[in-house]
């Protein structure tokens, strides 16, 4: 599995359709993305990260390098899903941030 993440609009889902040479659409079929949506709305984050490294291509944005927010259930999503991108990164035999359209490859 490649995990790729990067802020918000960086060019993670191109980046993702030029290594596995697919467009947006069969993209659809062989990636998943936002799955720093899905970490709030589980609780065990470990079948989550087994669940998620049977795509090809897992993308999640950064999420917590902004303002902290003041609701707790705002911030424990927030810390929800910087826990999935650890265990994602850790499964991942690639990793890859992408920023400003530019790819830096972290692991792999």
């Amino acid at each position: 599995m490649i995990f790729i993440t990067g802020p918000l609009y960086s060019g993670k889902r191109e980046y993702a359709c030029k290594i596995l040479g697919c467009g947006e659409a069969e993209l659809k079929n062989r990636a998943i993305w936002d799955v720093q949506d899905l970490a709030a709305q589980r609780g065990d984050l470990a079948a989550l990260t087994d669940e998620l490294s049977q795509y090809e291509v897992v993308i999640a944005t950064e999420v917590g390098g902004g303002v902290v927010p003041v609701d707790a259930g705002e911030r424990a999503g927030r810390e929800a899903a910087g826990r999935l991108s650890c265990l994602l990164a850790q499964r991942a035999e690639r990793v890859v941030r992408v920023f400003c359209g530019l790819p830096v490859v972290l692991k792999g």
